[in-house]
């Protein structure tokens, strides 16, 4: 049999260089044995690094034109990438294919912790379970060497256990003390007890009731973006939105009758061109669509993987301190959940849950709603955790090993497992961010004994993330100094790109302003800018989801203004890759659908809608009446732009006709062109409840009141008379 049918439409190769993929990475430092970081010199032997990428074309005519590969790597997620540096830096000719971006499914989705897991350790010790306990440790020492390859990248990070039970103080200790017992020299920093006034005054949002304390302990937080060691290596092909139609089998038999597997059938997406790519080894790395690989493989073959979705979302900075976590051990039904500080916004997830594999998972309201209630019982009272407050909200699945008999996700370990079929694919499956390196370690190892690939032992252990080489806390004065960039935009460039940022600044361009000199941002509450779209074309973002997803993180961290940057990103795009205008309008539709649906802007706007009760008692309903009647002069009932632009300028304010569509239109519920009396009263209501925030509308309509009342005339009576 030629070939075995897959499921159409099952993920699978493709490219991007992006990514959040530290399967890019490399590793440079390593612990000594008295448990000191050391600096080394790449391994002997290691792959010279490319100074140019090679062009999205010249990567499809490599694939075609190149031959035989050693090792084929089905998956450009964290895992799928290390597997393809792993076997490049071992000298095998190797391709790695993804069907969207790089880091485009679960790998981009993540809590952004390098972690052990404390939940882990746990279990380990109570259920005196060995392998998860192995796991653990090995994901310990894993943690420490990401932390040293990728400094650009990630930073230690503590995290608060805030303990409100005498008896629970002993209890935590304990085990955290065992959390850095098992990391061994690989410990970041020791934990510590904190009183009651010092966990207040470090997180000053905290619960003060009953609080006797707090723990605090250290894990790594990870900023996920663009990775380039992958592509850059020689010897590695990788491509962007190739999708995997089925898998190839030779004629040769293994010994059993079985023919073994050598290789691929894809399809490139944007042209829709069919080509077979060959190689000796097929390595299946697909995350939470292993099984369907493995059925292209085998129809019989029982499933591996059960899937867990995990929701995270975003809310504003001011929830938490900027450089302290949050860890909440048990929640009301025995999850862990994080409260963390993210690219200046805070992060809280996740939930665990059993799922459908999908290539678009989706935030639910109910797993929204936990998270916010799990948060509500750690922060005091005087702060208020609004609905409306949520920027933004994803869906990630885990792609969990398991057997068929298992009866929940929670209790699973995050052990990766290595099969190697009959007819010889390599599946890859299970593990976490962290442990990626070892992952793709053991799965090179077991190519090589396999298919007999001639290669040595591992070399990452001593290379660096492409980024780190010559990047210093202090990089992003010289970009400041160099090229007139803003302090705040300089900085996130040396943490995003590290000492390739110059390259960025290069493109940047001039503002036309005293300062910054260069450096036009996207959107004015974050530093991501233009010249960050005409490089991420050049690492093969092809879409407009690519590029506010994963080439900036726009979509993680607000959708709001993810939209409002989607048209020049869009425009920008077009000029990079000549997209005629219907295509700059599909990928606008599509990228706003991404948002809508898969980033939580549908779960958003879905707490304001033309059903949304009115549930204020008289005297708000009689004050917010009187706030609309003073735009609405002419008792219409509903008010314009119109009346706006009058009341606006009668307290000397102007704003542009676009700008204020778009804000009426927010609270146009039923699309008429126009806000009537009962859609303000909805919106009132709405935001006295928490589930909306934000509202311009709402903000300026109050501000114009408080004008108004200060330019009222004071009588003579009340003046105390006059002359």
């Amino acid at each position: 049999m030629a070939f075995q049918k897959a499921v159409k439409g099952t993920a699978l190769i493709g490219g991007g260089a992006i990514a959040t993929v530290f399967g890019l990475s490399q590793f440079s430092q390593y612990r000594n044995k008295h448990g000191a970081l050391v600096q080394v010199q790449a391994a002997e032997g290691a792959p010279v690094r490319k100074d140019h990428l090679p062009t999205r074309e010249q990567q499809i005519l490599a694939l075609q034109t190149s031959g035989e590969f050693d090792v084929l790597v089905i998956g450009g997620g964290a895992t799928g990438c290390g597997c393809a540096l792993d076997a490049a830096t071992r000298g095998l000719k190797t391709a790695l294919l993804e069907r969207d971006d790089f880091s485009s499914g679960t790998s981009s989705r993540s809590t952004k912790l390098i972690h052990g897991g404390v939940r882990y350790l746990q279990k380990a010790i109570m259920k005196l379970d060995f392998e998860q306990y192995r796991m653990v440790k090995e994901a310990l020492e894993e943690r420490a060497r990401l932390l040293q390859s990728a400094p650009h990248l990630s930073a230690p990070l503590p995290i608060m256990l805030p303990i409100y039970k005498w008896w629970q103080l002993p209890y935590y200790w304990v085990g955290i003390k065992l959390y850095d017992l098992v990391a061994g020299s690989q410990c970041l920093k020791s934990s510590y007890v904190l009183t009651k006034s010092r966990a207040l005054e470090l997180f000053p949002m905290l619960r003060k009731d009953k609080l006797v304390g707090a723990i605090v302990y250290y894990d790594g937080a990870l900023s996920l973006c663009l990775f380039r060691t992958c592509s850059r290596v020689s010897g590695v092909c990788g491509v962007c939105v190739v999708r995997c139609r089925d898998v190839l089998t030779g004629t040769c038999s293994r010994g059993s009758g079985v023919c073994g597997v050598c290789g691929v059938r894809c399809r490139d997406v944007p042209t829709g061109k069919e080509f077979d790519v060959r190689a000796k080894c097929v390595i299946n790395a697909t995350g939470p669509f292993t099984d369907s690989v493995r059925k292209m493989d085998d129809q019989k073959v029982p499933n591996i993987c059960q899937p867990s979705a995990g929701v995270h979302i975003v809310m504003p900075g001011y929830y938490s301190p900027d450089n302290m976590g949050l860890l909440d051990p048990a929640t009301s039904d025995g999850r862990v959940i994080f409260f963390l500080p993210w690219e200046k916004m805070t992060i809280a997830g996740t939930t665990d849950s059993p799922t459908d594999v999908t290539s678009h998972p989706i935030p639910t309201e109910e797993d929204i709603n936990f998270i916010l209630s799990e948060v509500r019982n750690y922060l005091g009272a005087d702060v208020e955790v609004r609905r409306g407050d949520v920027l933004a909200a994803w869906s990630g699945i885990r792609p969990l090993v398991t057997n068929p008999d298992s009866k929940d996700t929670q209790s699973i370990s995050r052990n990766h497992v290595v099969t190697v079929s009959d007819s010889g694919l390599i599946t890859i499956a299970g593990g976490k961010w962290t442990t990626y390196r070892a992952m793709a370690r053991d799965t090179i190892d077991a190519a090589i004994q396999e298919h007999n690939l001639k290669a040595g032992s591992c070399k990452t252990m001593g290379l660096q993330l492409e980024g780190a080489q010559d990047w210093s806390p202090t990089l992003y004065i010289r970009l400041v100094q160099d090229y007139g960039l803003e302090s705040e935009v300089a900085q996130h460039l040396a943490s995003t790109y590290g000492d390739k940022a110059f390259e960025v600044a290069k493109i940047a361009q001039v503002t036309g302003k005293r300062w910054p000199i260069v450096g036009k941002r996207l959107v004015s509450e974050f530093p991501y800018i233009e010249a960050e779209v005409v490089y991420g074309v050049k690492e093969y973002a092809r879409t407009a989801v690519d590029m506010i997803s994963r080439r900036t993180r726009l979509a993680f961290l607000n959708v709001q203004a993810a939209e409002e940057a989607l048209p020049r990103i869009v425009d920008i795009m077009a000029k990079e890759l000549n997209w005629c205008e219907q295509k700059k309008k599909e990928q606008l539709e599509t990228a706003k659908t991404f948002l809508y649906y898969e980033m939580g802007y549908k779960v958003k706007t879905d707490q304001l809608t033309d059903r949304s009760e009115i549930s204020l008692v008289p005297s708000d309903i009689e004050r917010y009446k009187k706030r609309f009647r003073m735009f609405d002069k002419d008792k219409k009932g509903f008010i314009t732009i119109l009346d706006v632009q009058r009341v606006l300028e009668s307290i000397s304010v102007q704003m542009d006709e676009n700008t204020l569509h778009e804000i009426l239109n927010e609270v146009d519920l039923n699309k008429n062109g126009q806000v009537e009396l009962n859609e303000f009263l909805q919106l009132m209501s709405a935001i006295q409840k928490g589930r909306v925030s934000g509202s311009r509308l709402a903000v300026l309509m109050k501000s114009a009141e408080e004008n108004l009342r200060r330019r009222e005339a004071i009588p003579v009576d009340r003046s105390g008379g006059g002359l």
